[in-house]
């Protein structure tokens, strides 16, 4: 049985949110500026992975949010 793995990112919960490195980031590459989230399937991040590692599109700058507790 083969299970897909999905990649959900949430721009809302990146601390780099509205800033230059956001306007660098592979999610407003893809997006066309920041979006709310991009959701890819095994095979999209797989594929991105590749076209980042030959370094055809940006790479992924999401850094969470740590909550301080």
């Amino acid at each position: 049985m083969r299970h897909e793995i999905e990649v959900s990112i949430s721009c809302s919960e990146c601390v780099r949110r509205d800033t230059p490195d956001c306007e660098g980031c592979l999610v407003s590459f893809v997006m066309g500026g920041p979006p709310n989230a991009l959701e890819l399937t095994a095979n999209e991040a797989a594929v991105v992975e590749l076209l980042t590692r030959e370094q055809m599109i940006p790479r992924l700058r999401f850094q969470p949010v740590i909550a301080e507790g």
